[in-house]
């Protein structure tokens, strides 16, 4: 069986969907989803699916979400599901999976190697590979699932692992020396993440190294204004240097 959360929730079992359309079947298998191959509590469960105000059916009603999800994956059999896909641990429930059938531990694997290449110098390498990584994501994570407390925190990790991909691979590809490659990229990047510096700065210095000073200027500008009139605070250090260093034509 195979998993997929970095985006829209997919399960399948060779060419066939088993996806779960109920939105409490969704929030069950995708917080188990979370730690695979590891127990998860049926208070973590209540937590997710009441948030901390479970019924006093609670337990029924979360036992029977998880007899449907077993009828699912089990082709109709529950027993066989129980034995070997969804099994009943103590105090809560373990999801059996490989180690490859979720594509969130793809991306962590790729990632991590990514990260290694890079610290290696291995520009090249980790350019591929951090692009393999991000290739798996289909839009946002956990697009379709309606989140609680334990999904929404697991959700914001992800979105976080995913930023700090596209930074790594960013950085790898600016010392490659593509910056006129990336600055298309950098400017939707700033556009969806208005507050990120570190996209701005990468944009300002891409700019800059393809002869367009003027832009990156206005790069510096418009950040400037969004941080004073949201946050009340000045750009970071790093930027105010370089904002020094295209007015001054010295930008490395």
């Amino acid at each position: 069986m195979h998993f997929k959360t970095l985006g829209t929730l997919e399960a399948s079992s060779g060419y066939t969907t088993l996806t779960p359309s109920a939105p409490k079947q969704r929030s069950v298998l995708c917080l188990l989803l979370t730690t695979p191959n590891e127990v998860v509590s049926t208070g973590a469960l209540f937590e997710e699916l009441w948030d901390n105000d479970p019924p006093a059916s609670a337990q029924t009603t979360l036992q029977t979400y998880i007899y449907q999800l077993r009828k699912r994956f089990g082709a109709g059999d529950a027993v066989w599901a129980a034995r070997n896909i969804l099994v009943t641990r103590h105090g809560g429930y373990t999801l059996v999976i490989p180690e490859d059938g979720i594509d969130v531990t793809r991306f962590e694997t790729l990632t991590a190697a990514g990260r290694s290449a890079l610290d290696q110098g291995r520009l090249d390498l980790a350019s591929r590979t951090l692009r393999a990584a991000l290739t798996l994501w289909r839009g946002p994570a956990l697009a379709d699932v309606a989140t609680g407390p334990r999904l929404e925190t697991h959700r914001i990790r992800l979105e976080e692992a995913r930023i700090n991909a596209i930074e790594m691979r960013i950085k790898a590809e600016m010392a490659m020396g593509h910056h006129q490659r990336l600055v298309g990229e950098l400017k939707e990047l700033v556009a969806r993440h208005s507050l990120n510096e570190w996209f701005h700065h990468q944009l300002m210095l891409a700019l800059s190294r393809t002869g367009r000073r003027q832009e990156a200027l206005e790069v510096y500008h418009n950040l400037r204004r969004i941080l004073v009139e949201e946050l009340g605070i000045e750009p970071n250090h790093d930027m105010r240097d370089l904002h020094r260093g295209i007015l001054t034509a010295d930008a490395v």
